[in-house]
């Protein structure tokens, strides 16, 4: 929640600073390419499989073993990231050409955006060790450390656009995001060491120390890295479609993606942590019926909260972006634009949040490859839609096919979830379903016949906008919520399976 504050803390200077324009469109462009290739080795196939080896050998071999383990996972995992790094810099023009092939005829776009991946490519040299360092402290039972870590890239993006941007020429002010993106790997990096330090456990980067388990993490991390980068892949072509659309597309994606991306990533990501380790307790027991309990308990959970959010985040869309970001640079087109793409998105909150559910009965289970498998599908469904749907709605239709294809993919994960054993009884979940749809009528009818026109939340001081938000979210809570209670729904049904 922390880093979601700051995240979000973050996009509000730069939407103030940056505005919707070419130069955030080059950043985020610039940011996205070392983004993709740390979501793969930090956060996708790396942890995934270094982790579990590291746990192994911290409970079967001396301390010794493990770190020698470290050390020459250290140094194989930095200098592939060092040589990738190298390349990335001196290649920088050609990977622009490949991910954003409609800036090569727009020179100014182009030649910034060359400039600035330069800068931050290193980022994955500096995120991905911070990401191995973090590994080590969690398997060590250190989650405060790392948890906390990603604050800094918020506070370096905020000191730079505010402290260094002034010192650039105006027309490149925006470089100094780049530099945040640099900085930020490195403080990040050094966070960690002292911690490292004090458990004993800092890297000593050394060949030869052992390479069985260095074999056993990097045979791991292949089809780890190829489920990671499904999704990637799919937000690497919206940027590559949206390059050639109107400047300030790709900024107008950024900031309505974020928006989906906070209750998505409190509520989604929080359900699917608690629910994988209950399933996997009753799948390893054999109980099918607590197993399906669970189950549907949480999708009757995900509807409750994530259809709400859904249709609030569509019907107070240009208020909130608005409220958040609508001062100095980012003007009221951008507000249109962007909330156009929010609508978009918001449509396909509840695919995303049931993915994150229905891939955990799959990952409890012990089946990596059949959610791979249809993430495959749903990745191509993704892509024909984009083109399908860009001609006729243009940024917008890119957000809509995004969310499509979450529906794709979470209704071929629940067709094949019901070919296996599991006793999944769908009546609880029909009835909640109904019931929430009962609640987002009334929900919907005093948001849309009570909330003031957006000419009037143009005009007011950012107090006025704060207050009012607040006040509309708190009304359309209080209805909906009402309506449930109404309606038979009671705080057990939420908070317990059984």
């Amino acid at each position: 929640m922390i880093s979601r504050v700051f995240g979000m803390a973050r996009d509000i200077v730069l939407a103030r600073i940056f505005g919707a324009g070419l130069g955030f469109d080059v950043f985020i462009v610039a940011f996205r390419i070392p983004n993709f290739l740390r979501r793969l080795f930090a956060e996708g196939g790396f942890s995934q499989a270094f982790v579990p080896v590291l746990s192994e050998y911290r409970e079967t071999k001396t301390k010794e073993e493990v770190q020698a383990l470290i050390d020459h996972t250290s140094a194989t995992l930095g200098l592939i990231l060092f040589v990738i790094s190298i390349i990335g810099v001196f290649a920088a023009p050609i990977l622009i050409r490949f991910f954003a092939p409609g800036f090569i005829d727009e020179g100014n776009k182009f030649e910034l955006a060359s400039d600035m991946l330069r800068i931050t490519f290193p980022y994955i040299l500096f995120i991905s060790l911070t990401a191995f360092a973090g590994g080590i402290l969690n398997t060590y039972r250190h989650f405060s450390v790392p948890a906390f870590t990603p604050v800094f890239l918020n506070l370096s993006l905020i000191a730079c656009a505010i402290w260094l941007a002034p010192h650039f020429p105006e027309d490149k002010q925006v470089i100094a995001l780049a530099w945040g993106v640099f900085i930020a790997g490195i403080v990040q990096l050094g966070f960690q060491i002292p911690f490292l330090i004090k458990l004993r456990l800092l890297p000593y980067p050394r060949f030869n120390r052992d390479k069985e388990g260095v074999s056993r993490i990097l045979k791991l991390m292949v089809p780890t890295l190829f489920a990671a980068s499904i999704t990637q892949i799919n937000l690497l072509v919206d940027t590559l479609i949206a390059s050639f659309l109107q400047t300030g597309s790709i900024s107008w994606l950024y900031y309505s993606d974020r928006m989906v991306e906070l209750p998505l990533g409190v509520f989604g990501v929080a359900l699917a942590t608690v629910i994988l380790p209950n399933l996997s307790a009753e799948h390893a027991k054999g109980d099918s019926n607590a197993y399906g309990k669970i189950l549907t308990w949480a999708l009757g959970l995900v509807f409750l909260i994530s259809l709400p959010a859904a249709f609030g985040l569509a019907l107070l869309s240009a208020p909130i972006l608005t409220t958040l970001f609508q001062y100095a640079e980012f003007t009221t087109n951008d507000v249109l634009m962007s909330s156009k793409s929010l609508i978009a998105y918001s449509v396909g909150l509840p695919g995303f949040i049931l993915i994150k559910v229905l891939s955990s009965a799959f990952f409890s289970r012990q089946d990596t490859r059949t959610p791979v498998k249809i993430a495959v599908v749903a990745m191509v469904s993704n892509i024909v839609l984009n083109l399908l749907l860009v001609t006729y709605l243009g940024h917008a239709g890119l957000a809509l096919a995004t969310s499509i294809s979450a529906y794709i993919n979470a209704g071929l994960l629940f067709i094949w979830l019901r070919k296996t054993d599991i006793s999944l009884s769908l009546i609880p979940v029909m009835k909640i379903l109904m019931k929430s749809f009962l609640a987002i009528i009334a929900m919907s009818i005093v948001l849309i016949y009570a909330v003031p026109e957006i000419g009037l939340w143009y005009e007011w001081g950012a107090s006025h906008r704060i207050l009012s938000l607040m006040t509309w979210i708190s009304v359309g809570a209080m209805v909906y919520f009402l309506t449930l209670w109404l309606s038979g729904i009671r705080l057990r049904h939420i908070t317990s399976p059984s």
